[in-house]
């Protein structure tokens, strides 16, 4: 039985993670605007909680993964890593 690394809770969560931070993101600078605040607030703190969460099941899969299908999981770890860095380009953007 073949399994493809796609379809793998580890595949897909980070990138969900990564949406859902980008999302957060982009709703602060919706309600609050742009720009460096005084204290980080609830909404900073999600998002290094969401980033800082798929560090421990990227490494999973990348365990797992690279020696069964190394061509699909390098796809899904790309895949992954741009979704991380359009997070960090968001926020470097915004200046946050």
């Amino acid at each position: 039985m073949h399994v493809a690394p796609v379809r793998q809770w580890s595949a897909l969560l980070p990138p969900a993670m990564s949406i859902a931070g980008l999302a957060l993101v982009l709703g602060h600078v919706a309600i609050s605007g742009g720009g460096p605040e005084a204290d980080e607030g609830t909404a900073a703190r999600l998002w290094w909680l969401l980033m800082g969460a798929q560090v421990p099941i990227v490494a999973w899969f990348a365990v797992t993964w690279l020696r069964r299908a190394p061509r699909a999981a390098l796809v899904v770890l790309a895949l992954q890593a741009a979704a991380v860095v359009a997070n960090l380009a968001a926020v470097r953007y915004f200046n946050l």
